[in-house]
């Protein structure tokens, strides 16, 4: 009996406090694992719409300072924008393709600059395909 009942804590205190194998955000396409639950610990690439994890950012940036080598996505290797309207530009071409993330992060920015009516349709259709966070 005692035997059970610590096999039993054993098992509550593995429920309480395992790690999730995953976020609602998947994994970091670089190191593979999970992105963190908070955006601040994360970096959305405007060049190809990725997600990638700070640590795999931080890592390209490193390398790139070492190795005096042009700044650049560390997942497709596209050249970082200069500024946030090369930012932009970067993701309406990724909209124009049907791109539910670069679609949703358009809508939250005009969201953001009070174009309501806007933010609307670019929300809608983000979420028509198929991205989860515009339903927010």
């Amino acid at each position: 009996k005692k035997e059970c009942k610590k096999r039993a804590a054993e098992l509550r205190d593995e429920l309480l406090f395992k790690q999730p194998e995953s976020s609602h955000h998947g994994d970091c396409p670089i190191c593979c694992l999970p992105l963190p639950i908070d955006n601040d610990k994360s970096t959305l690439m405007s060049c190809c719409c990725k997600l990638i994890c700070d640590g795999c950012e931080y890592a390209n940036k490193i390398r790139e300072l070492v190795g005096n080598l042009q700044q650049k996505c560390p997942f497709c290797r596209h050249p970082a924008p200069n500024d946030d309207e090369e930012a932009d530009k970067n993701f309406m071409k990724r909209a124009e393709v049907n791109d539910p993330v670069a679609i949703l992060e358009i809508g939250l920015r005009r969201r953001d600059e009070g174009d309501i009516e806007g933010a609307f349709e670019y929300l809608t259709k983000a979420a028509e395909l198929g991205d989860a966070g515009a339903h927010d």
